[in-house]
């Protein structure tokens, strides 16, 4: 997984002089601080359709990443929105699921059934529609993330457009990692989903499961969406953030992928 971490450089600590040793511990006190900091990357999904909660995520404290469905009434609007707030902008892809029905995944998705050609034709309209996108993410698509074939032409395409991709892990069969690493895409992994069940009170609990998450991880992805739970979800993000942010930085999708690059990664429209 990749990870952000603090680089923390500790002195000895000088014997001579009360003042000298003081601030020798004060240096440690420091570096302590510093590595305890963890790092939290806010997604949210299903922007594009002007639903439920899009002002209010847009409002949020920090930056984080909009993920944008293509080719719907809002889909340009809210990533020139987003883009100008500063946060990251990438493409919502829709994709085949095993079980849901084919009208929740709009228009543009890709299904196992379609040809190499038509994959291909669909991934880089996708992204043409979608202004300042850097990256992708799967939007349902249970079934296609676990296909190597479709898998392939859609990373060989981000790979073509210097993109990365964040597996929102619909399925434990995902073959993302695999093929990303066959072909040198980076990726990133979301860890906890936030709004799964459309309650305040799931919510609350899954912030705490990330919090629970970023005792043993330094860093942490986490997807909630506008729609349904957009307005709750944003609401508990609102009051959560100030008190996770004296030891929690919070930062975007692109900041855990350069950070974590072997070579210089050089993201589009940045």
């Amino acid at each position: 997984m990749l990870f952000l971490t603090a680089a923390v450089c500790m002195s000895g600590i000088i014997s001579s002089g009360t003042v000298s040793a003081r601030s020798s511990l004060n240096r440690i006190s420091l570096a302590e601080d510093k590595q305890e900091l963890r790092t939290v990357a806010i997604v949210i999904d299903d922007f594009g359709n002007g639903m439920t909660g899009t002002e209010e995520m847009m409002k949020l404290p920090v930056k984080f990443t909009a993920a944008i469905m293509p080719f719907m009434p809002t889909t340009r609007r809210d990533a020139e929105e987003a883009h100008r707030l500063g946060h990251d902008v990438i493409v919502h892809m829709p994709m085949e699921p095993i079980k849901g029905l084919k009208r929740w995944l709009g228009p543009g998705a890709l299904t196992t059934a379609m040809s190499d050609e038509e994959i291909r034709k669909r991934v880089e309209s996708a992204i043409g529609d979608v202004p300042h996108a850097i990256g992708m993410n799967n939007h349902m698509g249970s079934k296609v993330t676990a296909d190597e074939r479709v898998m392939r032409i859609v990373l060989g395409v981000c790979k073509e457009r210097g993109m990365f991709f964040l597996d929102s892990r619909t399925t434990y069969k995902t073959v993302i990692p695999k093929i990303a690493a066959e072909l040198h895409v980076p990726i990133v992994s979301n860890h906890v989903f936030l709004d799964d069940v459309y309650t305040v009170q799931h919510i609350t609990k899954q912030m705490s499961v990330l919090r629970k998450h970023l005792e043993s991880h330094v860093s942490c992805i986490t997807i909630g969406h506008v729609g349904p739970p957009g307005k709750k979800t944003a609401s508990v993000l609102q009051q959560s953030i100030p008190l996770m942010q004296p030891n929690v930085q919070f930062v975007k999708l692109s900041d855990l992928v350069r950070a974590s690059a072997d070579d210089p990664f050089i993201l589009p429209n940045s």
